[in-house]
């Protein structure tokens, strides 16, 4: 169960104080898990500096020593579309996806809404787009809100590439966490976010005036049992 909020002229300090407690931002939409009881869902931050990449990670960077990233805004074409629909058909195949046969304008307003912290970056090897990913950047922050890639080139590695290439950017531009959304328990797609270390986790989930408390993955169970129990509950 998600609690969706449609919002705009959202300003960056307001985003940041709605992703620190939880939030995600996707076009207009604002939303967050609030099943009561469940811990499946719980969010996931990293402090830039503290970050020390694993042998697989820097693995995935040597692999990706061709690729380009290019930073702008966010943009809609025939190139970004033909690329996310191709991404979309192999996920609808390995995971069991419902069709999504977006067009030019639909994937303008999904992916290319008006915000102020919205950036897109590009991954390219020579002139052949590889990967896309929609990230926001925040006063404090930057907030990994989108990627997807070419099937072909499923050996780099790419989502594993382009997280690092956040936290690089987030240490570039002198920004203090990187929020990767959801570690999602039981789901081997998004596995790969608890393999970027050391990273924080959000205690419940914080009302606006109430203090958003992280704690490191260590004292998950402390945290749990402080707060009389999941790191995630609901209302």
């Amino acid at each position: 169960m998600l609690d969706v909020r449609l919002l705009t002229d959202v300003s960056p300090e307001e985003t940041e104080y709605l992703v620190e407690r939880g939030w995600r931002r996707f076009g207009p939409e604002y939303f967050r898990p609030i099943c009561r009881g469940c811990d499946a869902c719980v969010s996931l931050r990293v402090p830039a500096l503290a970050f020390r990449s694993t042998k697989s990670q820097r693995r995935a960077v040597r692999k990706c020593e061709a690729v380009r990233v290019e930073i702008g805004t966010p943009r809609a074409d025939a190139e970004r579309v033909a690329l996310y629909r191709k991404w979309h058909a192999a996920r609808e195949v390995a995971c069991g996806w419902q069709e999504n046969p977006l067009d030019e304008e639909g994937y303008r307003r999904q992916f290319c809404f008006p915000h102020s912290c919205g950036r897109e970056m590009s991954y390219w090897i020579g002139e052949r787009l590889v990967g896309v990913g929609l990230v926001d950047e925040m006063p404090g922050s930057i907030s990994s809100t989108y990627f997807y890639f070419d099937p072909e080139f499923g050996r780099l590695s790419l989502g594993v590439y382009s997280a690092l290439c956040e936290i690089s950017l987030a240490l570039q531009l002198g920004k203090t966490y990187v929020y990767f959304g959801y570690r999602v328990s039981g789901c081997k797609s998004l596995i790969y976010k608890s393999g970027f270390r050391p990273h924080e986790l959000l205690v419940g989930r914080p009302e606006e005036g109430e203090t958003a408390i992280w704690v490191a993955e260590e004292d998950e169970v402390q945290a749990r049992s402080t707060h009389d129990g999941p790191l995630a509950t609901g209302t």
